[in-house]
C-alpha cells in the first residue's frame, strides 16, 4: 500500500506540473513560445524548484520511499519476478529521468537564462518528460494494485 500511496502522490505532483506544461502544446508549430506562456511556465518552475524547498525535498523523499518499498519487495515479497521487474522499471525510470534531466531543465527554465528559443526548448522538454513520467507512473500504479492484491 505504501508504494501505491507514493505513486498517487507523484501522479498528483505531475498533474500540477502539467497544468503549466500543457501551455506549450498549443504552440507546437513555432520555435519560440510566446512571452506570456514562457513567463507562466518559468515562474512556476522557479517557485517549484528553487523557492519551495520543503516541498521539493518532500517529493524526493517520496521517490526514495517508493524505491525503498520496491527494494523491500525484491528482498522479501511473494511477488513474481517478472511483474516486479516491470513495476520496478515503471517506477524507477521516471525517477531517474527526473533526477538526471527533468529537474535540472526545470531549474534552468525557472532561472530564465539564455535565449527565448533555448527556454522554449527547455519548456517543451520538461512537458514531454512529465507526460512520459505520468504514463509510466499510472501504469505502475495499475500494475502494482493488480499484483499486490489490493
Amino acid at each position: 500500500m505504501i508504494a501505491a500511496a507514493c505513486a498517487g502522490f507523484l501522479i498528483a505532483v505531475l498533474w500540477m506540473d502539467l497544468i503549466f506544461d500543457s501551455q506549450v502544446l498549443a504552440h507546437r508549430g513555432t520555435e519560440e513560445l510566446p512571452e506570456p506562456v514562457l513567463s507562466s511556465i518559468s515562474g512556476y518552475y522557479r517557485r517549484a524548484t528553487t523557492t519551495s524547498k520543503p516541498m521539493s525535498l518532500l517529493i524526493a523523499l517520496v521517490m526514495a520511499i517508493l524505491l525503498g518499498t520496491l527494494g523491500f519487495a525484491w528482498i522479501s515479497g511473494p511477488i513474481a519476478v517478472w511483474p516486479l521487474a516491470v513495476a520496478s522499471t515503471l517506477a524507477a525510470g521516471p525517477i531517474l529521468l527526473a533526477m538526471l534531466r527533468t529537474v535540472p531543465n526545470a531549474v534552468r527554465l525557472g532561472a530564465r537564462n539564455g535565449a527565448v528559443a533555448d527556454q522554449s526548448r527547455l519548456a517543451r522538454s520538461v512537458c514531454i518528460d512529465h507526460l512520459v513520467c505520468l504514463a509510466c507512473l499510472v501504469a505502475f500504479l495499475a500494475l502494482w494494485l493488480a499484483i499486490s492484491g489490493t
